[in-house]
């Protein structure tokens, strides 16, 4: 994993004009109001799926402990309520999609920008890879 490489593209994430449409963009995909990238992606050569996901933990906090530095300490945020609301409301994106393919998540409010800036570990979908995502956006969480 490059944190520098990683805290880079997200630094320029802040400050990048939302796609007007939803779909892929050039690094990744994103909206109105979001960018979701993907910063590692397993690609099934990892050995197992569960050290897969606790190697691709470790990464999450490692980003977690540099953007905590500039941002401040925050509590993990649960998704699985999120994705719960979902069947009952309509759910902005890009929470929508993020809580049906991660649990948790850590979030900030990236100071200067209007933006949160949030990391993931994309596992719940035992069919596709394991990926650690980086998210900007304008919208409020949920």
């Amino acid at each position: 994993m490059n944190i520098a490489r990683h805290l880079a593209l997200i630094d320029e994430l802040c400050f990048r004009p939302f796609p007007a449409e939803h779909g892929p963009s050039d690094v990744g995909d994103g909206g109105p109001g979001y960018h979701v990238v993907v910063l590692e992606r397993s690609q099934g050569d990892c050995g197992t799926r569960a050290a897969t996901v606790e190697q691709y933990e470790k990464y999450r906090d490692a980003l977690y402990e540099v953007l905590a530095s500039r941002w401040g300490d925050t509590d993990p945020f649960g998704l699985q309520g999120v994705l719960l609301r979902t069947a009952l409301e309509e759910i902005p994106e890009p929470w929508a999609s993020l809580s049906a393919r991660a649990r948790v998540a850590h979030l900030w409010e990236a100071e200067g920008t209007g933006r949160w800036v949030v990391v993931a570990v994309a596992d719940q979908d035992g069919a596709d890879d394991v990926q650690l995502l980086a998210v900007v956006t304008d919208v409020d969480p949920p």
